[in-house]
């Protein structure tokens, strides 16, 4: 597996992971009475940002295959 794959791969499973914590966020507020506990809330933000930078290289990737080749010729 390269390593173009594990980044893709793993912002996959960080994107469930992230929807699953904010599902969870919703229905603790739908439940509890008034706020619910910091953890509860800021639980999403850790996979949230590693989605950022995977996403990120992701999408400059084939900007950089691109002037990879033409510097190879």
């Amino acid at each position: 597996m390269s390593w173009s794959d594990w980044i893709r791969q793993s912002h996959r499973w960080l994107s469930i992971v992230f929807t699953l914590t904010v599902i969870a966020n919703f229905a603790a507020r739908a439940i509890s009475p008034g706020e619910p506990s910091p953890w509860i809330t800021y639980a999403p933000l850790p996979s949230l940002f590693l989605m950022l930078f995977s996403g990120l290289y992701m999408f400059a990737l084939p900007y950089t295959s691109r002037w990879r080749t033409k510097a190879q010729a």
